[in-house]
């Protein structure tokens, strides 16, 4: 669980990972403060009931350096309609 405070490119590694997770996102507000906050939750083959396995917050300049590292990979979004 963490606040993501810098993005850098790094080397590939590997292949597509073969497990599939669901992932719920919510917005954090505290005074002067707001975070996007993405959670992934255990994959189906879970033996318990799904949790969280992993979070990680969003400031706002995180959420656009994020924004234009996937506008840079999938340049196809850009024309679309981004409402949840």
């Amino acid at each position: 669980m963490a606040r993501v405070t810098r993005f850098f490119e790094s080397p590939s590694e590997g292949k597509r990972h073969p497990t599939e997770v669901e992932c719920g996102w919510s917005v954090m507000t505290g005074p002067g403060e707001r975070f996007l906050q993405l959670s992934t939750y255990g994959s189906d083959q879970r033996q318990s009931h799904p949790k969280v396995s992993q979070t990680i917050q969003l400031d706002q300049h995180a959420a656009e350096v994020l924004m234009g590292i996937i506008y840079r990979t999938f340049p196809g979004l850009m024309a679309r309609d981004h409402s949840p």
